[in-house]
């Protein structure tokens, strides 16, 4: 960490510096410049007004805006001021545009061990630990996690295999699972589907998934280190499920078996002695929600709400200093989806292509560029600029809309979608009164070059008929009536589909309670969480027809005369997400 301090104190130092120098001419390959002038923004929706928006928020100096950071202290302080200049009133706590969301950090009892008969495993050498296991709603939310001590070990099956052992089997009882081979690497893949097939295990004491000996270094050392968790309230009167991270050999122990090849779904193992602990403290940084509110202009149905929102936190510090070109070439060759994409050796043709373009880009760019910081331009700083590009445009309208418009900038997303959960759970306005929430998370990078671009008018969609019918056809009728119309891809709201994008971001703390939502995004792309996610990648002309898309929709549900119906099944606000 020390190394990394001189650069992390520079970014710092310059306060908003990139976008304060002037940046004359696009780099080869139509990437804009590293800097940019900021201008004023005006109440239209603007290429203009995005940009001198991101190369502020997406700046070095915000440190990569991590929950529980002064970067995200610092991001949240931008979003709310840029909301008082815009005349919102605030929708946070005691009269301010802050919610506070309380963010705990768990440290492990290092000491505790676990025993299988004569067998004792240790923490770090056969076992690893998560704090919790609610993964952003997708599992229940309970008081704490559940002791193993005398609890019964059973296998569960192969994640992924759809051949898992059932639910009542598996009640109070530790479930061991095994994980496929990877295609790409012909080794077990720890990329698992992580909590997506685990929901239905809510009785379980505790899930032990074999992986560990396969987890990358650097995700192993995040698990090692402090693990940051919600602290959950209105939760279930009993506790969760213990998630670990276990070797092959601990999972042998655990079954009582000399080989994890041949074993049947559902066939126990042995029984456990001993626990886990974690001590918890308050986190050293506040994470907060920012809330504007501008209200409505008919007294008949001012005390409804439209909510827009988007996340402001990203993924903070890479724990190295990288060569950012190098790392731009890599991934153009290699990677199509950031860190969704397995990594692999390059072949020697491909290792001459990644070093031939990061020759040309480091002398495009003047020189080679130590980087260190994940930006998050596009994830979230695109939807949190859009967002804040929508708000002016209503505020700065002659006349307000109907009903009044709620726009939430959530903390936590990246953690388990932290800050739309706690602003579910404790609204700072009437639940029942939102009657809708449109949700933008990556809206950015929609280029044809990139994973999921297809043209300049490409938006996908998901869960915009999940709960209400009237709201899809609402988005169809305002699309209709727009030249050109939108490419509306709903490809990624299939039921089932693999990426479960539906449970992963935070219209589904919205959706949970009944409101409908719809999901606007652009995608993955090369630079998902990586230190390449910077301003000067982004398709600001895409963004514009994107916020301007969403500020059109939010317009007609808040002039409708009825609120939207929701005439499909509301979900269990507690229970576990599956799309």
């Amino acid at each position: 960490m020390h190394r990394l301090r001189p650069l992390f104190l520079a970014a710092a130092l310059s306060g908003c510096a990139t976008a304060g120098t002037v940046g004359t001419a696009a780099t080869p390959g139509g990437e804009l410049p590293r800097t940019h002038r900021a201008t004023p923004t005006t109440g239209a929706i603007t290429p203009t007004d995005l940009m001198s928006r991101l190369y502020v928020f997406a700046d070095d100096s915000m440190l990569g805006r991590e929950a529980t950071t002064r970067g995200n202290v610092m991001g949240t302080d931008y979003v709310a001021r840029e909301m008082a200049r815009m005349g919102l009133r605030p929708g946070g706590e005691n009269g301010t545009f802050f919610q506070t969301v309380p963010i705990f950090i768990g440290t492990f009892d290092t000491t505790r061990t676990l025993r299988v008969d004569s067998a004792t495993l240790a923490y770090g050498r056969d076992f690893l630990p998560f704090h919790t296991v609610n993964g952003g709603g997708r599992l229940p939310i309970g008081t704490g996690t559940r002791s193993l001590e005398g609890a019964r070990v059973v296998y569960g099956g192969l994640l992924g295999s759809g051949n898992l052992v059932a639910p009542a089997q598996a009640e109070g009882k530790v479930i061991v699972f095994t994980v496929p081979m990877s295609q790409t690497t012909g080794r077990r893949d720890w990329r698992f589907p992580a909590f997506g097939p685990l929901t239905q295990y809510a009785g379980a004491a505790g899930f032990a998934v074999a992986a560990l000996d396969v987890v990358p270094r650097a995700t192993a050392g995040r698990l090692h280190g402090p693990q940051v968790h919600i602290k959950a309230e209105n939760t279930l009167d009993t506790p969760t499920p213990l998630s670990l991270l276990v070797t092959p050999e601990a999972a042998q122990k655990l079954l009582g078996v000399s080989s994890l090849d041949g074993l049947t779904v559902g066939q126990e193992g042995r029984t456990i002695a001993g626990n886990v602990e974690f001590v918890d403290a308050p986190a050293p940084f506040p994470s907060r929600n920012v809330i504007g509110i501008l209200p409505g202009s008919d007294p008949a149905v001012r005390g409804q709400y439209v909510a827009v929102g988007a996340h402001n936190d990203h993924v903070g510090l890479a724990p190295r200093v990288l060569d950012h070109d190098s790392v731009l070439a890599f991934n153009q060759v290699l990677r199509r989806q950031g860190v969704q994409d397995t990594v692999r050796v390059a072949t020697p043709a491909e290792a001459v292509r990644i070093a031939a373009l990061r020759d040309s880009l480091t002398r495009a760019h003047g020189g080679a560029r130590p980087d260190s910081v994940n930006n998050g331009a596009d994830d979230d700083g695109s939807g949190t600029v859009a967002l804040l590009e929508i708000a002016e445009a209503f505020a700065s309208a002659s006349r307000a809309p109907r009903r009044s418009m709620l726009f939430v900038s959530h903390t936590g997303e990246e953690k388990g979608l932290w800050g739309s959960q706690w602003f579910t759970d404790h609204p700072t306005v009437p639940r029942d009164s939102i009657v809708a929430q449109l949700n933008m998370d990556m809206v950015g990078r929609g280029k044809p070059t990139d994973a999921m671009g297809r043209g300049p008018n490409n938006i996908q969609l998901i869960g915009m008929r999940r709960l209400s019918t009237q709201l899809g056809d609402l988005i169809d009728t305002v699309n209709a009536h727009r030249t050109p119309h939108m490419d509306l891809d709903l490809s990624f709201d299939a039921n089932g589909h693999p990426l479960n994008r539906y449970c992963r971001s935070d219209h589904y703390m919205y959706a949970r309670y009944g409101i409908p939502i719809t999901y606007f995004s652009l995608g993955y792309h090369t630079d998902y969480h990586q230190v390449t996610d910077e301003p000067q990648y982004i398709d600001y002309d895409h963004m514009a027809r994107v916020a301007s898309f969403v500020h059109d929709i939010a317009d007609a549900i808040a002039n409708r005369d009825q609120r939207l119906v929701v005439d499909k099944p509301k979900p269990d606000p507690r229970g576990g997400c599956r799309q």
